[in-house]
């Protein structure tokens, strides 16, 4: 088997509470994540599923255990060094899209390239390419304002793609959308982390959309469980 993508071993998260005992959000949560696996975190609002992944990309740290991401532990870097290791390894999909208004759309997916310093030289054909493969190499110079929800998100899709990551972290990246649109555009996301061998992990409320993952694991009074 291959070295797990991510590990975290014996994870607690808990957050202060002013006048009253912290309030634990995650508790000894276990699991790895190898290269190419696709794996759905279901569970109530408000369960601790976004946390998981805040742990996972180095947003946040753990209040106990331990978080490995490409073999380092998380908790031993400096927040330069997380984030450095965050942009280097890590792509990130949101329900609400992200895309800068000011920005055309070729500009919103080289975005991670531009913040890191990259020459345009370095990525423009990397974003010619994932704009082709989504169908949107028309709409480069559109700005994103014109796009409908899905166009946005495939858009945020090929952002978080552009630097060829080696896992995919999606919090709910069909809940604001329908339900034609949610098929189609979890569809798309499956095909490209599998064709870049990355792996995938996503938040969802839908069983239907949780049902397209290798492994479905529910989070359920702040643990975490593999569903049969």
């Amino acid at each position: 088997m291959p070295a797990p993508i991510l590990s975290l071993r014996n994870v607690d998260k808990s957050y202060p509470r002013e006048g009253g005992e912290p309030r634990r959000v995650l508790s000894d949560v276990s699991i790895d994540i190898e290269p190419g696996r696709r794996i759905a975190i279901v569970g109530r609002s408000g369960s601790g599923k976004s946390t998981l992944l805040h742990l996972a990309a180095g947003i946040d740290l753990p209040t106990a255990g331990s978080v490995w991401l490409a073999g380092r532990d998380l908790a031993n870097l400096s927040d330069r060094e997380r984030t450095l290791e965050r942009r280097g390894t890590v792509g990130l999909i949101f329900q609400f899209f992200h895309l800068l208004p000011h920005l055309d759309v070729r500009d919103n997916v080289a975005l991670p390239a531009m913040i890191a310093g990259e020459r345009p030289s370095s990525w423009e054909p990397r974003v010619v390419e994932l704009l082709t493969r989504v169908g949107l190499e028309s709409r480069a110079r559109d700005s994103v304002q014109k796009l409908s929800g899905g166009e946005m998100q495939r858009i945020a899709i090929c952002r978080a793609l552009l630097r060829r990551p080696k896992l995919l972290l999606a919090d709910e990246p069909t809940g604001n959308l329908d339900d034609e649109t949610s098929r189609a555009v979890m569809d798309l996301l499956v095909r490209l982390t599998e064709e870049e061998g990355s792996a995938l992990v996503y938040v969802t409320h839908s069983a239907e959309l949780a049902a397209k993952a290798d492994e479905v694991w529910r989070v359920v009074h702040g643990a975490l469980e593999r569903t049969p």
